[in-house]
């Protein structure tokens, strides 16, 4: 089997809060490299070693980073998404700076030089009763009468193929009934609500940290012949003191976060502000083991849980103010 090597940069702060966001998303093991650790070792080590192995050395001025290993397959490719994500958060959170910079190297290359490698594990797939998701490369002549969603999610997060946006999508199409206004919350490559907009939901608002999103979402609207004028994109912190909820506003039909645990509950005030009396907040991107955490956290700001969806170890939450 085939494996991709995943680095991701950090500083000795970050390495407990960076591993423990790994776990949550199925990374069981990780390799850490810190040259604190390895001027400990000579402070503690040398009355027991006549020398230092050679092979350790680079260990002395070596960056801060843990290396977590995914297969080279569809589902690494997923999983690799999943990490984008988390440390996208992550590095949003951090206002201080606290974390390092957080960047990603997949086998010794920058994240976006692989971005376009896995390509061939992202095939056309039929969702729910009346959707086929296909990336732009790869469109069947018969599409069967299906309303197809075209993607090309670049280095964001949002295929379609992971439990977690596939369950989103499922639960989109059976909720969506048409002129509702959507919200997505970390909308990475835009999927959920350029589903939505095709399903016809009247508009749409998309919000994500990273600065590439608009250029993404941009071309995947356009992809699917959908105008501007349907969605807003947005760059910024939802959670922060600047005034990104502001620019959001209020009053949405359907409010959906497919993103990790942890954000998820600090985004369930936000979002029962952002949602309409009687809207729904539709979450996912939830291991199994978290998900009574994060539904007492949106129960907790004011939603009713409705509708609760497993697949794969993972959660997808349906609740309604």
């Amino acid at each position: 089997m085939k494996w991709l090597c995943v680095k991701i940069f950090t500083s000795r702060e970050g390495i407990d809060p960076l591993c423990g966001r790994l776990y949550c998303l199925g990374v069981g093991g990780v390799q850490i490299e810190d040259s604190a650790d390895f001027e400990e070792f000579i402070e503690t080590g040398r009355p027991h070693w006549d020398y230092i192995d050679e092979s350790l050395e680079p260990l002395r001025n070596c960056e801060t980073s843990v290396t977590a290993y995914l297969t080279d397959d569809e589902a690494g490719a997923n999983q690799l998404s999943l990490i984008r994500e988390g440390v996208a958060a992550m590095r949003a959170m951090d206002t201080g700076n606290v974390f390092g910079d957080l960047r990603i190297e997949v086998d010794g290359r920058d994240d976006s030089e692989w971005a376009n490698n896995w390509k061939q594990y992202y095939k056309p797939f039929d969702l729910g009763d009346k959707v086929m998701v296909c990336p732009e490369w790869d469109i069947p002549e018969d599409t069967r009468g299906r309303i197809v969603l075209k993607m090309n999610p670049g280095h964001l997060f949002g295929t379609g193929t992971h439990h977690s946006t596939r369950m989103c999508l499922e639960q989109l199409e059976k909720l969506i009934k048409g002129g509702e206004h959507v919200l997505d919350l970390g909308c990475g490559s835009g999927i959920l609500s350029i589903l939505a907009l095709l399903l016809g939901a009247q508009d749409a608002v998309c919000v994500d940290i990273d600065a590439g999103a608009p250029g993404v979402v941009g071309e995947n609207l356009a992809l699917n012949s959908i105008g501007p004028e349907k969605c807003r994109i947005l760059v910024g912190d939802v959670l922060s003191e600047d005034d990104i909820p502001e620019k959001i506003g209020n009053n949405f039909d359907i409010v959906v976060a497919n993103i990790v645990a942890d954000v998820i509950i600090a985004l369930a005030p936000a979002a029962y502000t952002h949602a309409k009396e009687g809207g729904l907040f539709i979450v996912s991107g939830i291991i199994t083991e978290r998900m009574d955490e994060v539904s007492d956290a949106i129960v907790s700001a004011g939603f009713k849980p409705e509708t609760q969806v497993e697949c794969g170890g993972w959660v997808c939450l349906v609740y309604s103010k």
